[in-house]
């Protein structure tokens, strides 16, 4: 990354820096400032919860939980430097504790969260505004299988982006973000950019896993159909046979028909 000096017409270099050098902490820092400004995702994204923990059974806590624009709960967790290696199974963990959270239980969550700030809002009212509605009961919250995942960190390890690429084509929605720190002088900037998929190909990806999607439902589909006539054709010749020796060299069949030597009967 370069700055730009228009006096001069020349471009001058900004040193990259690693967050942990400039002492920048997870929880402290780059959570803060994505729960503060989600926008830098990329979108208008509503935070409800930090370091949210409400699951059965398990004293595991997700970093940030917000909401999109279409009522989708977003997972996201954020990384310093490296993503570790566990990181995708954490993320979908996490997913699919979130799945099974209702409206009224969403709603809940997100006015302990305005308590924790104290800042005296109401989370109803929230919501509304949020989604440009009427009222809080025409809004629909975390419908189905919809919960999306956003991974955001300086260093995204092969074993992480590989399953992430893998998982895409399955239409789970998941994106990571590269969040790069530089210095300049005393001034400090931090870039974020999606790297997966990359934005200008969101749509491609899509598109693409909705394709494979349909591959494996139609294999799904005719993979079925054949067991079926398998069956069916087993039965019938079994039946068959038991009256007449002239199917007895005739085997079962995926295919909707069957064939025999003409002169036979």
């Amino acid at each position: 990354m370069y700055i730009i000096d228009k006096n001069t017409n020349r471009i001058t270099k900004l040193n990259e820096k690693s967050f942990t050098e400039l002492g920048f902490r997870e929880r402290n820092h780059l959570q803060e400032w994505i729960a503060n400004n989600p926008e830098s995702l990329g979108e208008e994204i509503l935070i409800i919860q930090k370091e949210f923990n409400g699951f059965n059974d398990t004293n595991e806590r997700l970093d940030l939980l917000g909401i999109d624009k279409q009522g989708n709960l977003i997972v996201i967790e954020n990384k310093l430097d490296d993503t570790g290696r566990d990181v995708t199974w954490q993320a979908l963990k996490y997913a699919s504790y979130c799945s099974t959270l209702k409206k009224e239980h969403i709603r809940r969550i997100y006015q302990d969260y305005l308590d924790k700030q104290s800042k005296g809002e109401n989370a109803e009212e929230n919501l509304i505004e949020f989604f440009n509605a009427n009222d809080f009961a025409e809004i629909s919250l975390n419908s189905g299988q919809t919960q999306r995942i956003i991974m955001v960190a300086a260093h995204f390890r092969k074993e992480v982006t590989s399953t992430v690429l893998w998982l895409l084509n399955y239409k789970l929605r998941i994106q990571c973000f590269k969040a790069t720190p530089f210095e300049f002088g005393d001034q400090l900037v931090l870039n974020i950019e999606q790297i997966i998929p990359m934005k200008e190909a969101e749509d491609y990806v899509i598109s693409m896993a909705d394709k494979t999607q349909d591959d494996i439902n139609t294999q799904e589909e005719l993979k079925s159909r054949y067991i079926i006539r398998l069956e069916f054709w087993k039965q019938l010749l079994k039946e068959i046979n038991s009256q007449t020796n002239s199917w007895q060299n005739i085997s079962p069949s995926k295919d909707n028909w069957l064939a025999i030597g003409s002169g036979l009967s």
